[in-house]
């Protein structure tokens, strides 16, 4: 890509360069030490919720967020539904990764071309973010209302203005995860075809494009597993981590209790060259929702993961997700004994 929206390349260049130094060491992630006894692949932090539903004015709830190293610490783009109960994104930023700010004003999208600006004439909603650093800008993907939910796309290269390009899918579609780099000279995005309510069913597929507007070659990933902790549905979550056992893919499942729905966190591995195809799944979950921030908020019994940060000399992995529709909060652990795991309890 030799130019974009007229911004000069070397402007472009200074926050994509920052992020792409960034993208192995991670010295700075945010991170606590598995406490005396605990033997959980993956463990909560004690500082959750990290961002409470109220940090910013007319704030209702802030959950299934995304977070990405920026410049020397980090930013994001966080789900708000505000005190009138409409869903929209806010970029934010933090030093730690732990203390945020957020923007007070949703994220004004700047068209790429005419066509862009006619969907965007019918916005409904924009919620669960995700965010990839992809060649030399952040991509953002997310829940995108357009007669019905669909995956929206678009771009930044310093969280302060955003572009928007055409939506990837039709309706009705959700969890548009877009993969780090090209696969077979293709771009790569995850996503669960769905309804237009609160989908009772949903499994992962995989569609190529040359140019992240133009989309097909869809392919089945994974289905639901009946009578388990992921029979109802299943989302991809953060964006896919490459490593030498394949693309580790953090995702939610959720089955459907005498109370209602739960969410819960897995994890799989896809193989690297043909990531439709599952090489190990891991039949546990890796978190329930089992503590009061995960069980109690607007919408109960939620664990929902959206970003994960990488520190690769380190192996120290932390997990951003959603509690209960309401919060923010974290969860670490070790890549290696992540895939471990995965492989392990397939």
């Amino acid at each position: 890509m030799d130019s974009v929206d007229g911004l000069p390349l070397a402007t472009a260049g200074t926050a994509g360069a920052a992020g792409a130094a960034r993208a192995d060491a991670l010295p700075n992630i945010p991170w606590e030490d598995r406490a005396a006894g605990c033997t959980a692949v993956l463990w909560r932090s004690s500082r959750n919720p990290i961002i409470r539903r109220d940090l910013i004015e007319r704030s209702n709830s802030i959950f299934n967020s995304a977070v990405v190293p920026f410049g020397p610490g980090f930013a994001g783009v966080f789900r708000v539904d505000d005190t009138t109960r409409e869903m929209n994104l806010h970029a934010g930023r933090s030093a730690d990764g732990v203390n945020w700010t957020l923007s007070q004003e949703t994220i004004e999208w700047h068209a790429t071309d005419a066509r862009v600006s006619e969907i965007q004439e019918r916005f409904e909603h924009a919620y669960d973010p995700r965010v990839t650093w992809l060649e030399d800008r952040y991509y953002v993907t997310w829940c995108y209302g357009y007669h019905g939910p669909t995956i929206g796309v678009g771009y930044t290269y310093d969280f302060d203005r955003f572009y928007q390009l055409d939506n990837a899918f039709l309706p009705f579609n959700r969890n548009g995860v877009l993969f780090p780099r090209k696969v077979d000279g293709s771009y790569l995005m995850l996503s669960r075809p769905s309804d237009n309510g609160h989908t009772p069913f949903g499994d992962i597929y995989l569609s190529e494009s040359p140019d992240l507007i133009h989309w097909g070659r869809h392919r089945h990933v994974m289905a639901t597993r009946p009578l388990t902790w992921e029979s109802t549905k299943i989302g991809a979550g953060p964006t896919p981590i490459e490593t030498p056992e394949g693309w580790l893919l953090v995702y939610h499942g959720v089955l459907t209790s005498c109370n209602g729905f739960v969410y819960s966190m897995g994890a799989a591995l896809l193989d690297l060259d043909q990531p439709w195809k599952v090489i190990a799944r891991s039949r546990d979950y890796l978190i329930s929702p089992q503590v009061p921030y995960e069980q109690v908020g607007d919408v109960p019994n939620v664990v929902f993961p959206c970003a994960a940060l990488l520190d690769r000399p380190t192996g120290r992995l932390t997990v951003y997700y959603g509690g209960a529709d309401t919060v923010v909060c974290l969860a670490h652990g070790y890549l290696p004994e992540l895939v471990e795991f995965i492989k392990a309890r397939s």
